[in-house]
């Protein structure tokens, strides 16, 4: 397992990531934001010799998402596309959902209510 933190505070971003069921998880707490979405990007960053990824990143505990968090989801998602692989959104919450839905990214990117249920899909 692997941490990562984002900025300190109330509002920081805490980033864990485990291998799953043969899947890679990345489980995220605090707010996705300009000042906290770096730590998120690198995480969500395919080494050039990843083939076939399947990754899950884990929202349930994600308190807010802005703009920037929507953007690194996007590059994720074509990067793993582009090496074959999957990801998936598990348990975002109805506020973080919301604004997936308002910009679409939930028709492009697969959601889950939770991260079992992504993992099975």
């Amino acid at each position: 397992m692997t941490d990562t933190s984002g900025a300190a505070g109330p509002d920081g971003l805490t980033i864990t990531t485990a291998p799953v069921d043969g899947v890679h998880v990345i489980t995220v707490h605090g707010e996705i934001d300009h000042h906290t979405g770096d730590p998120l990007s690198q995480a969500l960053s395919l080494p050039e010799d990843a083939a076939a990824p399947g990754i899950v990143v884990d929202l349930s505990g994600v308190t807010f998402m802005d703009s920037s968090g929507i953007n690194i989801l996007i590059a994720a998602r074509n990067a793993v596309h582009d090496a074959d692989g999957w990801l998936r959104l598990a348990g975002p919450n109805d506020l973080v959902m919301r604004t997936m839905q308002l910009v679409g990214i939930d028709q492009i990117i697969d959601c889950y209510p939770t991260l079992r249920h992504a993992l099975d899909a």
